[in-house]
């Protein structure tokens, strides 16, 4: 009997400073051009990424303490899944409510659509706190 080996993710941990962000669209351009994925759903995940690690930015950093944030991106063979942790304040950003968009803008609150696109564009999203750490975990399925 065999046993499957899970495939090895590609890390990049940097502080929670929206300078970061570059950094990080780096890593993800240079994993996807490294596993020669699909063009297509690049800008999907950038747009993901982009809007999770600044709602850390934003609402995750106390006072004294910058969160760390680890990215990891695996390429298994039902698709690819982005996983991006931190250890700022506990927050599950799925608990969050749909926002109505069929509401006038101006009646809108402000916030909330960013985590409602990343959960339209993705196949799969889920959350969860483990110990001192929230982790979002992203997949997107057939990206070849």
């Amino acid at each position: 009997m065999h046993s499957l080996a899970k495939p090895e993710p590609a890390v990049c941990t940097v502080p929670a400073d929206a300078a970061q962000l570059t950094v990080l669209t780096d890593f993800l351009r240079e994993f996807w051009s490294g596993a020669s994925l699909a063009s297509a759903e690049q800008t999907t995940f950038e747009l993901a990424l982009e809007e999770v690690f600044t709602n850390i930015v934003r609402h995750g950093t106390q006072p004294g303490k910058v969160p760390s944030v680890e990215v990891s991106l695996v390429v298994a063979t039902d698709g690819l899944t982005m996983t991006i942790e931190d250890d700022g304040p506990r927050f599950d950003p799925l608990s969050l409510p749909a926002p109505d968009i069929t509401a006038c803008l101006d009646e809108r609150p402000v916030g909330g659509l960013g985590v409602f696109l990343v959960r339209q564009m993705m196949d799969a999203v889920s959350y969860q706190y483990l110990g001192t750490r929230n982790r979002l975990s992203m997949t997107k399925y057939e990206v070849r």
